[in-house]
């Protein structure tokens, strides 16, 4: 396939959404004490405004899908492509198509002529069995062609996952134009507190739609169990989280297909919180806290064995999260000693951690909840320049502590996580009229809501998720 600048994005540009952008003045900081911090090594803290030109989005159309299916199978695949390819924010979608321009062959002249750089015609095959197949092809109106396309089985409309089967071959529209993964295939796990104390584990299509409860752990009559800091496996069939089933916080995996539990064993005392997968998807790392003494362990979940730990001391190290190739490790850790947590870059395998958060001694911030991106070159966190205030969103650029930019400026932003395309954020939100989930584009700036009216927090986006994974299988 060959991939090109469509004409009409070669020089036309546009100015984003303005961004904050903390601008540290020195580079990383390692090894400090709290007991004498030489106050000229910190990076001091400025504020400003950036304004970053973006080539403008490419315009796509959608001709109606076609199909014999009186049940309006084609009409319903086609609004869900549609909204995905909006949501991908990677094309302007033509929200008004003249009746003139949809003929059953394609005249490229037409589209041109609105202005269409893209194409997608699709139409509905019908099987047996109730199944039945999306064809999707995607045309270069530039070039009059048809560049690529795709067959897409189809559980029955009923099924519960014929919406992400649908997401699936949105994905591949992005994927064949731009080379790069879309995030429509993909579901966000949070904890969702209810009413009546209980926080359970949810999970949602990364288009808002199938909301539905993954846990539902009651220890007793009386009593209610707290679920939190859910964790995907690279392959999206199980998910790694911090229970107080038992009373006592600790790390359980759930198999998300067949519900599933076991639970990760105690070594010694202390709070298990805060488990990640190793990119491998074997091994689980986490905080225990207690007793004194604190530190990031990991257990080997599939080989149901195998404690080590990577850090232990009187601070308390949280949130561990491997860079893509797992050669790095970012924490939140309060080692500084100043009573607010900051974010940490350090070797895999253990050594000095490098300060990544923008610190200054007389004004310490508060920084945690980190997340890398799985582009490997930018880390997401909440937090706080100032002691008071309320929580944002903050991107670091791996290797370039001059750059921190700001994602949000309204309301409370917390628990970031990164989507497969290591473009959209999603994070915990607090706003005028009510909480929920948000997403944001790192590009542009642009938010839109995933869930609301609800207390939700510690969202966790999935990895892509393939046809076996979404049948089940």
């Amino acid at each position: 396939m060959r991939l090109h600048t469509p004409r009409n994005t070669m020089t036309t540009r546009i100015f984003s959404s303005p961004l904050l952008v903390l601008a540290t003045l020195s580079l990383a900081v390692t090894g400090l004490h709290a007991q004498e911090p030489p106050v000229d090594t910190f990076p001091g803290v400025s504020l400003g405004l950036l304004y970053e030109g973006r080539q403008l989005a490419p315009t796509i159309g959608i001709q109606p899908f076609v199909g014999d299916d009186p049940g309006g199978l084609a009409s319903r695949a086609e609004n869900i492509v549609a909204r995905d390819l909006r949501y991908s924010s990677r094309f302007r979608v033509l929200d008004s198509i003249p009746a003139s321009v949809v003929r059953e062959q394609v005249d490229y002249a037409l589209w041109d002529q609105i202005n269409a750089t893209w194409l997608v015609s699709g139409r509905i095959e019908a099987g047996s069995g109730g199944r039945s197949t999306l064809v999707l092809e995607v045309h270069d109106v530039v070039y009059r062609e048809v560049v690529q396309t795709g067959r897409f089985p189809l559980p029955e409309p009923s099924d519960p996952d014929f919406r992400m089967a649908v997401h699936l071959a949105s994905d591949a529209v992005v994927q064949w134009v731009f080379d790069e993964p879309g995030i429509a295939a993909t579901r966000i796990v949070f904890a969702r507190r209810m009413d009546d104390g209980s926080q359970d584990l949810w999970v949602v299509d990364s288009d808002g739609e199938n909301l539905r409860r993954l846990t539902m752990e009651r220890p007793d009559e009386d009593g209610y169990a707290i679920n939190m800091s859910p964790a995907w496996s690279p392959d999206g069939t199980r998910v790694a989280y911090t229970s107080y089933r038992t009373g006592m916080p600790r790390i359980y995996e759930l198999e998300v297909a067949t519900g599933r539990v076991r639970s990760v064993p105690t070594i010694r005392g202390g709070d298990y919180i805060t488990p990640r997968y190793h990119p491998d998807g074997e091994r689980l790392f986490f905080a225990v806290n207690g007793g004194g003494r604190s530190g990031i362990y990991s257990y080997n979940i599939v080989r149901d064995c195998c404690f080590e730990n990577l850090t232990e001391g009187r601070f308390e190290d949280l949130s561990p999260v491997f860079s893509p190739d797992g050669r790095q490790l970012v924490f939140n850790s309060n080692r500084l000693g100043v009573g607010t947590p900051q974010i940490y870059v350090m070797p895999a395998g253990g050594g000095q951690p490098s300060l990544i958060s923008p610190y200054l001694f007389s004004r310490p911030g508060y920084y945690t909840s980190p997340d890398w991106s799985p582009r490997g070159n930018r880390i997401a966190y909440h937090g706080r320049v100032e002691r008071r205030g309320v929580h944002q969103i903050l991107v670091s650029e791996v290797g370039n502590r001059s750059r921190i930019v700001q994602l949000t400026d309204e309301g409370v932003n917390e628990d970031p996580s990164w989507a497969p395309d290591g473009r959209h954020i999603v994070f915990s939100g607090e706003r005028g009229w009510g909480r929920g989930l948000f997403i944001v584009d790192t590009q542009t700036g642009a938010t839109r809501t995933l869930v609301s009216g609800m207390r939700a927090r510690f969202p966790a986006w999935s990895p892509t998720l393939t046809p076996a994974v979404v049948d089940g299988g």
